[in-house]
């Protein structure tokens, strides 16, 4: 494991009562293909887990649904018993079938068992962070999350949650949580090319809530490559490096997870969220997803 030489970029945000480094590390690349059964690299995949807490990453995004079983397994196998800094997030609302779907799961009864699966996965005693996922594979879907909340937030009244967010939701659905119980975080589909979520992150950040995008590199159109290109090669810098690093700067309540199999790219893209980007460099980014 390597031991930390500087801050990770983008410093801190605190979930409630818990400080977390703004660049933590999505685990779903650790399955599978198309997150199902277990990864090819065994040890790789628990190596670049102990190297994200080596260079002093304290967030961990996950769910029992990789795999599934597999990436909380392998986080267990790796980290157990867990240091005191680590924020561990988790998502319920889906399962898997057979086919490698991702059926939805929002019952009462579902969610409760999502969680117990969660805590025996993972090995603890009351989750971090749980976040209720809502839509489908294709994004957000109109609809009251009321029920699957409220169960949520009576688990977090239980004692098996700590923090409750949210993820792939639409502007009404966070009001409707926040007015059940309070979250820390929104966890939606967001990058330099995919800015709907625009105005969500900055009233997000007016009431110290985080912003958590996943997808932070993804789905850029062929045009929007090349804009970004161009601005990277003026940096002598990787496009996905620069992505991260608009992230990072954009606001401060913008956590970063992105996801990778190698000790390498996982450095590589710590490095590249720590670029500096000037306002020049902001304002032609921006364009972009514009």
């Amino acid at each position: 494991m390597t031991t930390p030489s500087a801050p990770l970029p983008g410093g801190t945000w605190t979930f409630g009562d818990t400080t977390v480094t703004r660049f933590g590390y999505g685990a779903m690349q650790l399955a599978g293909p198309w997150v199902m059964g277990p990864p090819a690299d065994h040890d790789g995949a628990v190596a670049v887990l102990r190297e994200a807490v080596a260079l002093g990453i304290t967030h961990i995004d996950t769910s029992d649904a990789y795999g599934p079983r597999v990436t909380n397994e392998l986080i267990r196998e790796a980290l157990h018993p867990y240091p005191e800094p680590l924020l561990i997030a988790t998502k319920v609302g889906a399962t898997r079938d057979a086919q490698g779907g991702w059926p939805t799961a929002r019952r009462p009864e579902e969610l409760r068992e999502q969680v117990h699966a969660n805590l025996e996965s993972l090995g603890i005693e009351a989750l971090d962070l749980v976040n209720m996922r809502m839509g489908d594979a294709l994004g957000t879907q109109p609809g009251s999350l009321a029920e699957a909340f409220g169960t949520l937030a009576d688990l977090q009244r239980e004692g098996l949650i700590r923090h409750l967010g949210v993820s792939n939701v639409t502007v009404e659905q966070v009001a409707e949580a926040r007015g059940i119980a309070p979250i820390v975080c929104v966890q939606n589909h967001y990058n330099l090319a995919h800015r709907e979520d625009d105005d969500m992150v900055d009233h997000l950040a007016a009431d110290g809530i985080a912003y958590v995008p996943y997808f932070p590199l993804g789905g850029f159109t062929p045009l929007q490559s090349e804009a970004l290109s161009q601005v990277a090669n003026r940096l002598e810098a990787a496009p996905m490096a620069v992505a991260l690093a608009w992230l990072t700067r954009r606001s401060p309540n913008i956590l970063l997870i992105p996801g990778t199999s190698s000790t390498a790219h996982l450095r590589e893209n710590i490095a590249g969220a720590g670029l500096a980007l000037t306002d020049e460099d902001m304002a032609a980014l921006d364009k972009i997803g514009r």
